[in-house]
């Protein structure tokens, strides 16, 4: 037991590991995390507006797009994007791997995020688009002030989900091999466990993703709730409402 907790929760090596995760990693993962977000959130949009038209043109280069990026290993489309891409890069953004670790967990985030919008998009009823068109409303004004906004949030927590996935994801794109100054908080504590033999700045980094993590995992819940029961409800409000109208009754 002595030799465990040694090894995995060493306070020196915590505490020395501590600064750099919270100055440099965090940092790092949450600039990997959103800018992938935003960037596949727009593409996934797309992705799903692509895979509901009628038109095939549009439809078969969205699903082979998504069964491509859905289907590889996360590190494997990272490798490829942030290395094999790289020699063709080189003259835009020089020795320096970072964008292309963001184009990566973007085009990867797209694929899941697409579905979502998809799935979220087919859940609204026809009669809404229907009933638009039926106002004079042009197909593409009905889908981007009806239906599309209904779809989105009927999937608000899948989509926040998908964001924490995104930010365990990050911890891959360590093998692009980022600088110092640019390591998230997966490689900083593989750096130090590597250089100490000691697991225990390791699960200081976990312990960081934790405090990213397990709030969003609450938001989820706390979002899903509000969907289900379409607002907050007072404590107390239903019971006055029924002795009012008791006290009507009776009158």
């Amino acid at each position: 037991m002595d030799q465990f907790f040694d090894t995995f929760l060493n306070w020196d090596y915590i505490w020395q590991v501590f600064p750099d995760l919270l100055k440099t990693g965090l940092g790092n993962t949450l600039i990997l995390s959103v800018s992938s977000a935003l960037i596949g959130t727009v593409l996934g949009m797309v992705l799903a507006v692509m895979g509901l038209s009628a038109k095939r043109w549009l439809r078969w280069p969205a699903r082979v797009y998504t069964d491509i990026f859905r289907g590889l290993p996360a590190i494997l489309t990272i490798l490829v994007i942030g290395q094999g891409l790289f020699t063709l890069a080189r003259g835009l953004i020089g020795t320096n791997p970072y964008p292309l670790g963001i184009l990566a967990l973007s085009l990867i985030a797209s694929a899941y995020i697409g579905e979502i919008f998809r799935s979220g998009i087919q859940s609204v009823d026809k009669g809404q688009l229907e009933a638009s068109r039926a106002l004079g409303m042009s197909y593409t004004k009905a889908m981007l002030l009806v239906v599309i906004p209904q779809g989105v949030r009927r999937v608000l927590p899948a989509l926040v989900n998908q964001f924490i996935a995104l930010v365990k994801d990050s911890t891959l794109v360590y093998f692009l091999g980022f600088i110092t100054s640019q390591r998230e908080l997966f490689r900083i504590g593989q750096d130090l466990a590597a250089n100490t033999g000691n697991q225990s700045p390791l699960v200081a980094a976990g312990v960081v993703y934790l405090v990213i993590t397990i709030p969003l995992t609450h938001l989820v819940n706390f979002i899903d709730k509000r969907l289900q029961t379409g607002g907050k409800v007072r404590p107390g409000l239903g019971q006055s409402n029924e002795l009012s109208a008791g006290g009507v009754m009776g009158q």
